[in-house]
């Protein structure tokens, strides 16, 4: 087995920052996971939070439980089970898309842009699943990727006032779905009803970090019905 390399770094009082290989990887992405699972088991009622990101974790502690030597004992104990080899865990979900020009603002933009068709755009951005490395941003922002390179797009030169509630975007190497209306300077090419974000809903969140998403094209109809709004 062997053993991942990571470095430790104080984050204040009652946090540590676990650092992995920083580059958006797979391996790295589900080596955070396998991280937060051993951390939980190991810190127990200790833990406060975990917050996982492309190739890091911010751990949040207890003080008055534990202290900061006793937790970085602890967390070099349980990291040494670490290894290259890690399983994937997440569960796969499918998002319905309604993938227009109405929907989409930038759909024909990156199509005129790559000289492709505006169905060839969505037919590639639906042909791969998608893995969830980060959430961030806003609640229920699930950063996504990687995107066919062929449709990886610089973010707009000037971000739009409002994104509507739902919008499928596009941003250098990765998709997201707006979760609420929100500034927001990514690329368009769609709506979806799914709400990414319900605090009211259990899990409060379709998606988490580590999951794979897949896009499945639905007509207007559709989207209607699901409870989508234009």
């Amino acid at each position: 087995m062997n053993q991942l390399q990571y470095s430790l770094t104080p984050a204040g009082e009652n946090a540590l920052m676990l650092y992995f290989a920083q580059r958006i990887d797979p391996v790295i992405s589900a080596t955070v996971q396998h991280a937060c699972a051993l951390i939980r088991a190991e810190l127990g009622e200790s833990l406060v939070d975990l917050l996982p990101s492309y190739a890091s974790v911010l751990i949040v502690f207890n003080p008055f439980k534990t202290d900061l030597n006793q937790v970085k004992i602890q967390l070099k104990q349980c990291l040494t089970q670490l290894s290259t080899q890690q399983q994937q865990t997440g569960k796969l979900v499918e998002l319905p898309v309604y993938y227009s020009t109405e929907s989409g603002p930038d759909l024909a933009l990156i199509a005129s842009s790559k000289n492709i068709s505006i169905a060839e755009v969505i037919r590639r951005h639906q042909a791969i699943s998608y893995r969830v490395y980060a959430i961030g941003f806003a609640p229920g922002f699930a950063y996504l990727g990687e995107v066919d390179p062929l449709l990886q797009m610089p973010r707009l030169a000037t971000p739009r006032a409002k994104v509507p509630r739902g919008a499928v975007a596009i941003a250098d190497r990765q998709t997201a779905i707006y979760p609420a209306a929100s500034p927001g300077g990514w690329n368009l090419i769609g709506l979806c009803p799914t709400r990414m974000f319900n605090p009211d809903a259990t899990p409060i969140m379709p998606v988490t970090v580590g999951d794979e998403v897949r896009f499945v094209a639905i007509d207007k109809s559709e989207f209607l019905r699901l409870g989508g709004e234009l």
